[in-house]
C-alpha cells in the first residue's frame, strides 16, 4: 500500500485491501480495518493532536505519556501512532528525527502497525500485574534499541498494576535513558498513583460528539458501498455513547443485519432493542397524565416488538433530562434531534411541566432503572415503576408540602381540595388540555355538617373526645403541645409547642373529621395562644398549694416541723370514703 492509497479516503485511515485480496483474506471487522494510522484519522481529539504536533515540531517530546478516557476513543491507537511517529524513517529511509506525520510505509511503521517490532513492546497490565513483569522492563531499558530510534514501552490498562509494580517503576519512570519512551493507557485514571501521574504527560481523550461520529460512520459506509440512512447512523452513534470502536462494531452488526440491503432506522432500532423516540414521548406523556392503562399498553407493545425494558427506562430518563434542560435552558439539544417534530413536541411539553414535577419523575425513574436492571423479570419491574410514577403525578411537590405545613394547611385539607388545585393535577391538566391550574386556593367555610357534629367548645372537650376514642397518644399532644388561639364550629387555630410533632395539625384535622363527621379548618399560628392544658393544670395546682400553705394551721405545722413539705392537696369531694373497718 503506497502513501497515495493511504490518504485517498480523506480520513487518515488504512484503505481496504484490493478486491481479490479481500476475498482471499479472512474478514476484518470495521473497527480493525479503519483504525487510524496517523493523527489525521484520530477524530475528536484536537487538543491531543495539537499538543503533540507542537511538541514534535519543537523537539520537546516527553519521556512518558499517560492516555486516559472511556473505552473505544483511541488510547491504544494513539499509543501506536506515537511509537510510529518516534521511529518513522520515511519512505526513502533517510528521516533522522521524529515526525508527527509517520509515512506508514517504512519498515518501522509497518512493523509497529503489525505489533511485531522488537523495540516497541506492548504489555497488557491486566494479565501482567506483578513486580516481576516490571522488573523485565527495568532490565530492558538499560540496552539501546536494536534497530529503531527509540525503545517504546506501551502498557495498556496500567491501573491494573500492583502497588509493588508501581513502586518498582517509579525510579526508571522518573529518569529513563534518553532512548526510552513510555506510553501508558488506562480507563481508570483515579486508580493510578499520583506519584506515577506526576512523572507523565497526561492526555484525556474525550468522547466523540454524536454529529462528528455520524459523519465518520457515513464516510466509512460510503467506502464500504453500504447504503445507511442518516437516522440509522444517528441511532448507532447515540448507542455508542462517544466510543468510535463501539460505533464501528454496531455498524458492522447493522450491515450484517441488513443482509446487503439498505439499512433503515427501524432495522437498527429493532437490532438495538430501542423504542421509537415518538413512542417514548407518548409513553412519558401518558405516565404524567395518569393514563396508566394506556401507558402499560404502550409498554407491552414496545416489549412485544423487541424493545428491552431497561432500554425503555433509559429512554424515559433521557426524555426527562431533555425536558428539564429545555425548561431551565431553552434551546438545549440532546435526546431529540433539533428541529424534528419530536423535538418541537418535547419543547411544548416542557413548557407545561414544572421543574419539581420533572425532578420527581427523574428520581422515580432512576430508582426504577436499578430495579429493572436487577429484577429476574425486567418487564414486571418496569411496569411497577411506571405505575408508581403515574400515581405520583397527583402528589404535590415537597416544597409545597413544607409551605403548607408551615402555613397550617393539613393533609386532610389537601385531600379534600379540588384535584385541579394540586400541583400534580396541574401537570395532568396541562398535558391533556394545555390549560393552566388555579394559582390560589380558597379556604373552605364551615358547612351544615357541623350542626350534627359533637359540640367542641374547648381543648378539654377535644382531649376528652380523644380519650373516649382510645387515642391516648394524641390526647397527650393535645394537652401538652397546643396553645389554643381560636376555636369556632368547624375552625380551630393553635400555636404548636416546641416539642409538638410536625404532623400535629394534619393529625388534628384528620381525627376531628373522623370523630365529628365534618371537615375542620385547622390553622397554625406563629405566636400567641393560651397556655396548654398541662400548663393550666400545673398553674392551678401551684395556686391551690400556695393557698393551702397560707392557712394558719398549716403554717403552724410547717413552722413546728422544719423541713416538712406539702406533697399533695386533695379536695374533700375527691377523697375516698373511710371504710367501716377503719
Amino acid at each position: 500500500m503506497d502513501e497515495t492509497e493511504n490518504t485517498s479516503l480523506g480520513l487518515g485511515l488504512e484503505a481496504p485491501p484490493p478486491k481479490g485480496a479481500q476475498e482471499a483474506a479472512p474478514y476484518r471487522v470495521l473497527a480493525r480495518k479503519y483504525r487510524p494510522s496517523d493523527f489525521t484519522g484520530l477524530i475528536g481529539q484536537e487538543a491531543l493532536v495539537r499538543t503533540l504536533s507542537n511538541a514534535f515540531a519543537t523537539g520537546r517530546i516527553a519521556h512518558a505519556f499517560m492516555l486516559t478516557g472511556v473505552r473505544g476513543v483511541g488510547k491504544t491507537t494513539t499509543a501506536r501512532i506515537i511509537a510510529r511517529a518516534l521511529n518513522c524513517i520515511g519512505p526513502d529511509g533517510r528521516r533522522s528525527a521524529p515526525t508527527i506525520h509517520p509515512c506508514g510505509v517504512c519498515e518501522p511503521c509497518v512493523a509497529i502497525a503489525e505489533s511485531r517490532h522488537v523495540d516497541v513492546q506492548e504489555m497488557d497490565a491486566a494479565s501482567r500485574t506483578g513486580i516481576d513483569d516490571i522488573r523485565e522492563i527495568i532490565e530492558g531499558v538499560r540496552y539501546a534499541p536494536a534497530s529503531a530510534r527509540y525503545k517504546v514501552y506501551i502498557i495498556d490498562e496500567v491501573h491494573m498494576l500492583s502497588k509493588q509494580a508501581f513502586n518498582g517503576l517509579l525510579k526508571t519512570l522518573e529518569e529513563p535513558p534518553p532512548h526510552v519512551k513510555f506510553v501508558f493507557a488506562t480507563t481508570e485514571i483515579r486508580k493510578v498513583p499520583v506519584t506515577v501521574l506526576s512523572r507523565c504527560q497526561r492526555f484525556d481523550l474525550r468522547r466523540v460528539e454524536t454529529p462528528e461520529l455520524v459523519a465518520h460512520l457515513r464516510a466509512i459506509s460510503a467506502t464500504e458501498n453500504v447504503n445507511v440512512e442518516d437516522g440509522a447512523l444517528a441511532l448507532i452513534a447515540r448507542a455508542a455513547e462517544g466510543s468510535v470502536r463501539d460505533a464501528l462494531s454496531l455498524l458492522d452488526q447493522a450491515i450484517a443485519h441488513g443482509d446487503g440491503g439498505a439499512i433503515a432506522a427501524d432495522g437498527v432500532r429493532a437490532m438495538l432493542g430501542l423504542a421509537d423516540r415518538g413512542r417514548v414521548l407518548d409513553l412519558f406523556e401518558k405516565l404524567l397524565g395518569g393514563q396508566i392503562a394506556d401507558a402499560l399498553g404502550d409498554l407491552s407493545a414496545l416489549y412485544d416488538r423487541g424493545a428491552d425494558p431497561l432500554a425503555v427506562m433509559q429512554d424515559l430518563l433521557e426524555t426527562t433530562h431533555f425536558l428539564t434542560r429545555l425548561k431551565v435552558a431553552p434551546g438545549a439539544e440532546g435526546f431529540f434531534d433539533g428541529g424534528s417534530a419530536e423535538a418541537r413536541r418535547a419543547a411544548d411539553m416542557a413548557a407545561k411541566l414544572s421543574v419539581p414535577t420533572l425532578s420527581r419523575a427523574w428520581q422515580m425513574l432512576l430508582k426504577g432503572l436499578f430495579e429493572v436492571r436487577d429484577a429476574t423479570r425486567p418487564i414486571q419491574a418496569a411496569e411497577m415503576a411506571m405505575i408508581r410514577l403515574a400515581y405520583a403525578a397527583d402528589l404535590p411537590p415537597t416544597d409545597k408540602l413544607v409551605r403548607d405545613l408551615l402555613d397550617g394547611e393539613s393533609p386532610a385539607q389537601r385531600a379534600a381540595a379540588p384535584a385541579s388545585l394540586s400541583s400534580g393535577a396541574s401537570a395532568r391538566v396541562s398535558l391533556r388540555t394545555g390549560e393552566s391550574a388555579a394559582s390560589a386556593q380558597r379556604v373552605p367555610q364551615p358547612t351544615a355538617e357541623i350542626q350534627n357534629a359533637p359540640m367542641l367548645r374547648s381543648l378539654e372537650d377535644i382531649a376528652a373526645l380523644a380519650a373516649t376514642k382510645g387515642a391516648q397518644v394524641f390526647k397527650v399532644h393535645v394537652e401538652n403541645d397546643m396553645h389554643l388561639v381560636r376555636l369556632e364550629p368547624g375552625q380551630i387555630e393553635f400555636r404548636p409547642g416546641p416539642r409538638a410533632p410536625r404532623s400535629l395539625s394534619g393529625d388534628l384535622a384528620q381525627k376531628l373529621k373522623e370523630w365529628t363527621g365534618a371537615r375542620w379548618v385547622v390553622t397554625v399560628a406563629r405566636e400567641g395562644g393560651a397556655p396548654t392544658l398541662a400548663e393550666q393544670k400545673r398553674a392551678a395546682s401551684a395556686a391551690k398549694l400556695e393557698s393551702v400553705m397560707q392557712e394558719p394551721m398549716v403554717r403552724a405545722v410547717l413552722d413546728r416541723f422544719p423541713g416538712a413539705e406539702i406533697v399533695a392537696v386533695r379536695d374533700k369531694a375527691d377523697a375516698p370514703e373511710p371504710s367501716e373497718d377503719a
